[in-house]
């Protein structure tokens, strides 16, 4: 696993630019109506903030150090940021909610599989361990702003085996920059929208240590 001096420093240049179950299909012409929805009106990645969120956790493209592979993913659990690597040495910054407690994995994982408004299925052990939120999801929640998994879905995967962990949008935003989640990385609906696009299902995504900075403290 990657040392904090192996990673990525930051620069002042601004950003220019779980289980999935079918349990109601949605059509194109909704996504766009939803993607509508949880996008604020003239959005700006870098500027637009009607979360409330601290200035540091919006997007923000930064310098990355050498050897990082472009189209790779990684999360500082400590700072609450993941940064995707870029072709021209940089890498995209957004800020993220990890997993509370002991639930969140650090680990080096692939992602097998991508997903526009996914529905959503909680495990047995999150229905298990709180009962009172998610046993009455039992049967899934279909897609939408308000499904737990957002408006993009990528899928964690180690070998062949799904983790049932994933990097998502939340319709719960102002839980960026905390523990919150069962596991999962959470993004802003409107921040994940920008980076689906651009990340290919076989990268890689490094979740670092929680007792560890990975990157600078700025």
């Amino acid at each position: 696993m990657l040392s904090r001096r192996h990673f990525i420093m930051t620069t002042a240049a601004l950003f220019s630019t779980p289980i999935a179950t079918p349990v109601l299909a949605s059509t194109s012409s909704q996504w766009s109506a939803w993607d509508a929805q949880v996008t604020p009106a003239d959005f700006d990645p870098s500027v637009s903030n009607p979360w409330g969120l601290h200035p540091r956790l919006l997007p923000k493209r930064v310098e990355a150090n050498d050897g990082l592979t472009p189209g790779d993913i990684h999360v500082d659990a400590v700072a609450r940021y993941l940064y995707h690597i870029q072709t021209d040495g940089t890498a995209m910054r957004y800020g993220v909610a990890i997993g509370r407690g002991g639930l969140y994995e650090p680990g080096t994982y692939t992602i097998r599989r991508k997903a526009k408004w996914p529905s959503w299925t909680p495990t047995p052990a999150m229905i298990e361990r709180e009962p009172d939120i998610y046993a009455k999801f039992a049967d899934g929640m279909p897609p939408g702003p308000a499904n737990a998994l957002g408006s993009r879905a990528l899928y964690l995967y180690v070998g062949n085996r799904d983790t049932y962990l994933r990097i998502h949008g939340t319709p719960l935003s102002r839980s960026i920059g905390s523990r919150a989640s069962s596991g999962c990385v959470r993004m802003v609906m409107a921040h994940i929208n920008g980076l689906y696009d651009n990340v290919a299902v076989g990268s890689t995504a490094t979740l670092y240590s929680a007792d560890n900075y990975v990157t600078a403290s700025n």
